[in-house]
């Protein structure tokens, strides 16, 4: 059996405090005095473990503490490994881009939503080709028909001082933006 030890979560033994505590056992659970279940627990030779403070009394479970920390950390590390990582990839683009520049910065970026990656464009204006911002608009539109087959449009291409911005995720159906 078990005083103090170094855990954060749960109180259990002689860490519990309350004249009497609410014990979950295989039925429904049952009021008894704290000393009672105390007893209860040692002669099991298990400890006596508070799952939850509620207002009027604590509810305690006999158990072996150990073997519950343990299974508590498998679960969380079986959640932690189910777990996707989103990352976003982001390409920059300018409006006075060449053919064979938008082909493959196309390849790159069908190459991280394949991945499951968000993909961020962002249309650079420099000097000048601020004035003309439909010439961006209208290369995020042909990325988007481009990559309609296997993304969906997260955010619609916004206008950000000198940038334009539109992120992509992995999925089945694209959208025009007009």
């Amino acid at each position: 059996m078990k005083s103090k030890s170094d855990h954060k979560e749960h109180k259990i033994n002689d860490e519990i405090s309350g004249e009497s505590v609410r014990l979950i056992s295989d039925g429904d659970p049952i009021v008894i005095s704290l000393k009672d279940a105390l007893k209860s627990a040692e002669d099991a030779n298990l400890d006596l473990v508070e799952l939850s403070m509620a207002a009027d009394m604590p509810i305690v479970k006999i158990m072996d503490y150990s073997k519950f920390r343990f299974e508590q950390l498998k679960k969380a590390k079986d959640a932690k490994k189910k777990q996707k990582v989103v990352h976003i990839k982001e390409v920059k683009i300018r409006p006075s881009v060449g053919d064979h520049d938008y082909e493959h910065k196309i390849k790159h970026a069908r190459e991280f939503l394949e991945k499951g990656d968000k993909v961020k464009f962002t249309m650079v204006f420099r000097g000048r080709e601020i004035v003309h911002t439909e010439l961006g608009m209208n290369i995020l539109n042909d990325i988007l028909e481009d990559l309609k087959e296997i993304s969906v449009v997260e955010k619609k291409p916004s206008h950000e001082g000198r940038n334009m911005t539109m992120i992509l995720s992995p999925g089945l159906v694209g959208k025009k933006i007009k």
